[in-house]
Formats: C-alpha cells, structure tokens, sequence
C-alpha cells in the first residue's frame, strides 16, 4: 500500500517537473509506470527501494487530503488509471484498454503500448473506439480554478463564494445534472457534471474526499442529495458525515430528499480497474 501511496503522490508532483512539449508529460507517466512494473513483479534490485524513497520525499502526498480525515475517500483504482495518464483520459475508456493489454501479456508499461508501443494501433470499435478515448478527457482543476466552483452559506442557503451568486441548478437544462465534492479540509464544491470531460475527480484533481454526489438546489436552498460518484463510491456513512456537515452550516436537512443510490436514475433530470493495479510478468 505504501507503494501505490508514493506512486500517486510523484503524480501530484509531476507538475514541478512539466515543460511544454506534451510528450515530456507522457514519459513522466510512462516513468512512473515503470518504476511501478519494477516493484509489482517483484524485482529486487538495488535501485528499487532507493527509487521509492528518494522520489517519493519528493512528491506530493499520495491521495492528497488522506491524512487530514480517518473518513476519506480515495479515487477508485480502475479511475487511478485516469490519475496518472499524462492528459487524463476518462478512466472508464482506458479500463478496456488496460484490460486488452493484460490479456495480450505485453511485457511494455501499460500507457507506453497504448500510446507508442505493441498497442498504438489497437481500436477497441464495440467497447471504445479509440477517437472517443482520446476525446473523453477529464478535466483536472488547479487550486485557482476550483475556486469557482467552491461552495458557502448564508441565512440557510447555498451561494458561490467567489461571485457570491446563488447555486440554482433548476435553471440548466432537463439532461442537465450536478455534482458535489466535500474536501477533506471541509469544503464543498459544486458543479455542472459533463461525461467525460468534468466529474467527480475534475474538482480536487483526484484527491481523497469525505462526501460526492449529486444534488438539487433552487434558488440556494438544497432540495435533494444523492451518494453517487462511480469515481469514489461513497456509502451510506458517507452520506452522514456530508448531512452533519450540511446541519453545522445551519442548513435546514428536514425536507431535503435523500435518494438512496439504487434511484438516483429516477431523480427527474431537471432536479436531478481492475480489481487491483499489480502487474504480473
């Protein structure tokens, strides 16, 4: 465990390392995924331990916001695959992918032979063309550009805290539906849920959190919540720990419907990676 943690935290650090050539970021993925094969089949060399911990006290915590919350929530594992490519691709798309690689048995890193390698040519036409992989892009908002989306409150009711304006999601369209996250420092962000392009894992890049879901809100007063986030599969404590939030900003939960996750699909719209990531040789 300790290794899956330092792989994500040389992730969240990749950004001290970027130039501007897009490439250069592919071969930082690619890097990790190699140091990751190394120590996953089990090769004990004398660098290994000593790439883990040097790189690893270099990066950025793995699941950035677990230690600030026993509670936490991290990123599914078949979404991690999300987290490390280099331009996130939807984590769902590249689950066919990893799966078509494990079972060819390729001895290249996963994203070297999706992208350069065995695998570059492969279009997976039923399950995932590969032009919906490379559009299906999910994306991942820094500090500054969440801030947008980052939630306050006032006299009962919910309002953006950077233009003070009203969340009011009744006013968007009727396929139209809106996604929360509840960070590990307690703060709640909201915003409009885009398939393939803004989730779940858009608003803190994939890091740990204590609530997601979707929710309803009009005119700032929260009319519905419901746990679903198939990027972190929150459960039905989840759903707690998010309600006494929600009760310690005096926000009124009296009438608020919760929707248990088997109805989330009858919410009307308008209110509305594997088992493991080892590598075997």
């Amino acid at each position: 465990m300790a290794r899956i943690f330092t792989l994500v935290r040389l992730f969240k650090n990749r950004k001290k390392f970027r130039v501007r050539k897009k490439f250069t970021l592919m071969k930082w993925s690619i890097l990790l995924e190699m140091i990751w094969m190394k120590v996953c089949i089990g090769k004990k060399t004398k660098t290994a331990p000593f790439l883990w911990r040097a790189l690893g006290t270099k990066a950025a915590k793995v699941g950035k916001g677990l230690s600030n919350d026993t509670e936490a929530l991290k990123l599914e594992l078949q979404h991690w695959l999300e987290a490390i490519d280099h331009s996130h691709r939807y984590g769902h798309n590249l689950n066919y992918y990893y799966e078509k690689w494990h079972k060819c048995q390729s001895r290249q890193p996963f994203f070297y032979w999706l992208d350069i390698g065995e695998g570059r040519m492969i279009n997976l036409e039923e399950d995932c063309p590969r032009s919906k992989l490379q559009k299906q892009i999910i994306k991942y908002l820094g500090q500054k550009e969440r801030q947008v989306f980052e939630v306050m409150f006032e006299d009962g009711r919910l309002l953006y805290k950077l233009s003070k304006r009203l969340v009011d999601t009744t006013m968007s369209p009727e396929d139209t539906k809106w996604i929360f996250v509840l960070s590990t420092k307690r703060t709640l962000y909201v915003g409009q849920k885009k398939k393939g392009v803004f989730q779940h894992s858009s608003f803190l890049s994939g890091a740990a959190i204590l609530a997601a879901g979707s929710l309803v809100v009009e005119k700032g007063i929260l009319k519905t919540i419901c746990r679903n986030s198939g990027h972190y599969r929150p459960t039905d404590e989840t759903m707690l720990v998010f309600k006494s939030f929600l009760q310690r900003n005096n926000i009124d939960i009296t009438h608020v419907k919760v929707c248990p996750l088997e109805d989330d699909k009858e919410i009307p719209k308008r209110m509305a990676l594997m088992e493991d990531l080892e590598v075997t040789p």
